[in-house]
């Protein structure tokens, strides 16, 4: 069987910037596909997603706050069946987001995945290789454009500044299925892994003058969910305990220091027949340790989450409206402890962070849609970089984003 990817109008459907990782992904496809000797062994997709953001009051994408291109997502993904209980997979993307991540080629995953032990009650599952997180709510979906309830997932708690460690790492997953006939269906998941964080990702986590090394020394997640019999409702438990450490360069602007994040998730969602409510909370507990001077320790406890509402609108609309907070220390929800302690250099605002969000999802044909939103924000919080803000691009207390987007996949 020969499979052939049809590069050349992949290519040329997309923008001159983009067009660098337009083309890795096609080489992957065309250079690595795996065959088998049956069609439905292999299966193939992608996408191309192009948009427009005007961000008014924050460099959140750009530091000159014009409306930008830097809205780009490419991507490709293949799975193949190799037997009845091994199957591999892998997508690789192309980013550009501006200031939101590190634009570039990723491949976001690229596993094994055996399938252990099934029976009529458990379904029992090993994954190995650069494995995805499946323990948030929208963990393994934020990777594929129509897959998410928006452009924008809610920053509260799928901060843009970690996107790449966030979507998965190199190691392992096991989950276990249970499917029950009095209580309804859990998942249980364990993961643990690392991912490899470039200088432009240590950058926009610490700050410009960061020209040391950040390493992702461990990362253990674990997840539980259930979805109670004969109801709607599907509830979830997620927790996270990751560490990193930092050495500097001869003439860095940091000393050595390692950084701790511990972070708990209690999420819910319900389906209904032409509309979805679904809610996650977090709190998570940072420590750090060196950065500022040998002896600096910093721990504070942040908390967020958001609420939001999907409703399906005739055959071919979706709307959205979302409201979301999120507090960089829970015992300084008005950031005025921020500012004392660095002498109002850190303006309050820069200790919380709270948006309402309205948006449109237009169905054009089956495998093209438009994404639409704009987003009130209060606050800065959730602005890079994290360790050293920048309150003199960041000086607004209220902004705003608007976004348009348009996907296309097969």
């Amino acid at each position: 069987m020969l499979l052939k990817f049809p590069c050349n109008t992949f290519i040329r459907s997309v923008t001159d910037s983009a067009r660098k990782g337009a083309f890795v992904v096609c080489l992957l496809a065309t250079s690595n596909l795996a065959v088998g000797n049956e069609e439905q062994d292999i299966q193939l997709h992608g996408f191309v997603a192009q948009g427009l953001i005007d961000v008014d009051g924050s460099n959140y994408v750009n530091n000159d706050e014009k409306p930008s291109a830097e809205l780009t997502e490419l991507g490709f993904n293949a799975s193949y069946q190799y037997s009845d209980n091994l199957r591999f997979s892998g997508q690789a993307v192309y980013l550009n987001g501006g200031n939101r991540y590190v634009e570039g080629f990723h491949i976001d995953y690229l596993l094994m995945d055996w399938s252990a032990f099934t029976n009529d009650k458990w379904q029992v599952n090993l994954y190995l290789g650069r494995i995805k997180n499946y323990h948030w709510l929208y963990s393994s979906t934020r990777d594929v454009p129509m897959t998410r309830p928006s452009i924008i997932l809610p920053q509260s708690v799928y901060f843009d500044a970690t996107r790449n460690m966030s979507v998965g790492g190199d190691g392992g997953a096991l989950t276990a299925k249970y499917f029950s006939d009095d209580l309804g269906d859990f998942d249980f998941r364990i993961s643990s892994s690392y991912s490899n964080i470039s200088d432009e990702q240590a950058k926009i986590i610490l700050g410009p003058m960061s020209n040391g090394d950040l390493a992702h020394k461990a990362d253990f997640q674990s997840s539980v969910y259930w979805a109670p019999l004969g109801t709607n409702w599907r509830f979830g438990l997620a927790m996270t305990d990751a560490t990193f450490q930092y050495e500097k360069e001869r003439e860095s602007a940091f000393t050595d220091g390692d950084l701790a994040l511990t972070r708990h998730y209690l999420n819910g969602e319900y389906q209904g027949d032409n509309w979805t409510f679904s809610f996650e909370l977090l709190q998570e507990k940072m420590k750090l340790e060196g950065f500022m001077s040998d002896t600096f320790i910093q721990e504070k406890t942040g908390q967020g989450g958001f609420a939001q509402l999907e409703y399906i609108y005739g055959t071919n609309v979706k709307l959205l409206g979302r409201l979301e907070h999120y507090y960089a220390d829970k015992d300084d929800k008005t950031g005025a402890h921020l500012a004392e302690t660095t002498n109002g250099f850190v303006p309050k605002h820069f200790g919380y962070q709270h948006e309402a969000v309205i948006g449109a999802t237009i169905d054009i044909t089956t495998n093209v849609q438009i994404q639409l939103e704009h987003h009130w924000v209060k606050g800065t919080a959730r602005l890079t970089p994290v360790v050293l803000p920048n309150p003199l691009v960041n000086n607004h207390e209220y902004w705003q984003i608007s976004a348009i987007q348009i996907v296309y996949w097969f």
